[in-house]
């Protein structure tokens, strides 16, 4: 049973129009390789774990194929892809959420390697050999205009947008701009709060509502040097105590991050450092 390590993608940060182009919603779930040989499918996470037994939905009778996609756990309310709900049924080994296997592409076919292909040569087997299931679907695309697609995604409060050169190949475990990210950030102002012993990590808190603050995640990404060393050099004074794994301190040094959504538990997911709103 083959696995194929997906293609990586580059991160750009604005959206673009341009006829070289297709656009598609970025999916907010998990990387999933779906490989079928002999009548026996097997499916693996991106890092080559296998995760068959989780999704018994996907195995099913077939032709000889490896997919690559995006599986997803939807919003019953909103039907758009929620990332909180995709990793419960991930982690759980009861639950039963209905799952969505996006496939935005097909690395192998019939014994036949497809990945130097052009991506539109490979989009074309995969629309005659995938047909959509209550359980799989082939990605929707717009052509060229790229600006539109991604007013459509902050609309509706999506992930964001993926633009792929209709030209490209299928480069096996690598990041090339090719195919490139463009996500839809939300940014939020926080006082940091403290800082890790180990590994670095800003301890992030906002207004709670009432009054005070409260913590809603650490920073750990997209922090230069040069601003890890103006904190450290202004921090020492503000220290209030500390226990094991923090130093904490007067919330004092306010910082702008950006990051995927609000959790369920009001926490941020994935912040990353903007930059200092004073700077110290």
């Amino acid at each position: 049973m083959e696995f194929i390590s997906p293609m990586l993608l580059e991160q750009v940060d604005k959206p673009f129009s341009d006829g070289r182009f297709i656009f598609e919603p970025k999916i907010d779930g998990h990387r999933l390789i779906l490989s079928r040989s002999n009548s026996e499918t097997r499916l693996f996470t991106r890092h080559n774990n296998d995760v068959t037994a989780k999704y018994p939905e996907l195995i099913m009778d077939g032709p000889d194929i490896v997919l690559d996609g995006e599986l997803a756990v939807m919003d019953p309310d909103t039907g758009i892809p929620d990332f909180e709900l995709t990793m419960a049924r991930f982690q759980s080994k009861r639950s039963r959420l209905p799952i969505s296997y996006v496939v935005f592409d097909i690395l192998r076919h019939d014994g036949v390697d497809l990945r130097d292909l052009p991506l539109l040569e490979r989009k074309a087997v995969l629309d005659r050999v995938v047909s959509d299931s209550p359980t799989m679907s082939k990605i929707a695309c717009i052509d060229g205009h790229g600006e539109d697609l991604w007013d459509a995604i902050v609309a509706r409060n999506m992930e964001g947008v993926v633009a792929k050169w209709k030209d490209g190949r299928y480069h096996t475990g690598k990041r090339t701009d090719d195919f490139v990210k463009i996500i839809n950030y939300t940014y939020a102002d926080v006082h940091i709060a403290g800082y890790r012993k180990g590994d670095f990590g800003w301890i992030a808190h906002v207004p709670r509502e009432g009054g005070g603050l409260r913590p809603v995640g650490v920073i750990e990404l997209g922090v230069p040097p040069t601003h890890k060393q103006a904190f450290y050099g202004v921090v020492k004074p503000l220290i209030t105590g500390e226990d094991r794994n923090f130093v904490y301190v007067q919330p004092q040094i306010k910082a702008r991050v950006k990051f995927r959504n609000w959790t369920k538990s009001g926490m941020l997911r994935s912040p990353v450092f903007v930059d200092f709103i004073f700077r110290v």
